[in-house]
């Protein structure tokens, strides 16, 4: 389920608006950014505040510059959550669930792979950010993906993982109402005991839900811990699309 941690602090903007371009996949607008020699191809699946969230672009960027054809589709067209008031910043979350739904999302994700597919690009891997980690597991539990990555999760079933068969890392955090550790725990227990699916779970000490998109820039703190499992989701993915 989604919960307040969502919704509490929205992205800190950060210096500039990426390098990439938004173009259509489909029907679907999506920012691409992309190494020149790119021969695999990540998606980034946003949380609830969309595919605009500086960070997440930067990130985009620094994924792409790894060497990946980035994209960064926007599966709320245009209409990203906003939040309510400091008092209730969940205001208005259900309605908007209910008109953003994972299903969706999943639906809109197979689409941006055709599209992929048909560019020459059959290495391909998701990164899934709260809301979007749900989209990205329904992923893994088909053969579209070389390896998905779930940053602090949200709406992830034990079921879920339980149908997983493409590699996963899991990256949770200490202070998360959302995905609490001893659920990531659970998470990491039922991937262990699947020998035919590579994972990887680590829970971060410290940081609470959304530490690796929302984190205020002049907070080295907070730098030094988004950039450690940055590292760490680049690792996983370049060990299954290179």
């Amino acid at each position: 389920m989604l919960g307040p941690q969502c919704c509490e602090s929205a992205p800190h903007p950060h210096p500039g608006v990426g390098i990439g371009r938004v173009e259509t996949f489909q029907h679907l607008p999506a920012y691409v950014t992309a190494s020149p020699d790119a021969k695999a191809a990540v998606i980034l699946i946003s949380d609830i505040y969309g595919f605009e969230a500086p960070n997440l672009r930067k990130l985009a960027d620094k994924v792409a510059a790894a060497g990946y054809f980035v994209v960064v589709p926007d599966f709320f067209y245009g209409d990203p959550f906003v939040r309510g008031s400091v008092e209730n910043p969940l205001a208005g979350v259900q309605d908007w669930i209910k008109s953003h739904g994972t299903d969706k999302g999943f639906e809109d994700s197979t689409k941006v792979i055709e599209v992929l597919k048909s560019r020459g690009i059959s290495a391909i891997g998701a990164a899934g950010f709260c809301w979007g980690a749900k989209v990205v597991v329904e992923l893994t539990k088909g053969e579209v993906l070389k390896a998905g990555v779930l940053l602090h999760p949200a709406i992830v079933t034990l079921d879920d993982i339980n149908a997983v068969k493409a590699p996963l890392a899991i990256l949770g955090a200490e202070i998360d109402k959302i995905s609490p550790p001893e659920l990531v725990q659970q998470f990491g227990a039922i991937l262990s005991a699947k020998p035919e699916v590579d994972s990887f779970v680590k829970i971060y000490p410290g940081v609470a839900h959304g530490w690796t998109t929302r984190y205020n820039e002049n907070d080295e703190v907070a730098v030094k811990n988004a950039e450690e499992a940055h590292v760490k989701m680049l690792e996983w993915l370049n060990k299954y699309l290179n």
